[in-house]
């Protein structure tokens, strides 16, 4: 039998995956996230280590069958990490098709970070705003 294959979906398409309850998943570094951005309620992971979030290959901590969208800077980086979990057994996966920058520039949930700028060229204030939390 032959695993199914991630899909490598438009911003657009997997905002709505997520906004339809598909696990979304950041492997972007902490600096990354610092400078570009952070999405509300994503759960970060080290695309090294997904056991820390989704358990081992014989002992699964989140159903295979569980919609996932995995983001990064790019999908050269998303990649890699949709492909493994496709490999483990999850049978819906896709990473975002431009990464982050895509994701952001699609009008999706993203909070600034400090290398994002206003219309006018100023650093962003990132205001008032929940920190993004991990799901367990």
């Amino acid at each position: 039998m032959t695993q199914p294959q991630p899909l490598l979906t438009p911003a657009t398409d997997a905002g709505a995956r997520v906004a339809a309850g598909a696990f979304l998943v950041d492997v972007r570094s902490e600096g990354g996230r610092a400078t570009a951005g952070a999405i509300p309620g994503a759960t970060i992971t080290d695309r090294d280590d997904l056991d820390a979030i989704f358990g081992s290959v014989a002992a699964p901590a989140i159903s295979l069958d569980t919609p996932v969208v995995v983001v990064c800077g790019s999908e050269r980086g998303s990649g890699p990490v949709a492909e493994a979990l496709a490999a483990r057994g999850y049978t819906n996966v896709s990473h975002v098709e431009g990464g982050f920058p895509a994701w952001r520039d699609a009008g999706l949930p993203a909070e600034p970070g400090a290398g994002a700028q206003d219309p006018a060229g100023e650093p962003a204030s990132s205001g008032p705003h929940e920190p993004v939390r991990q799901r367990a």
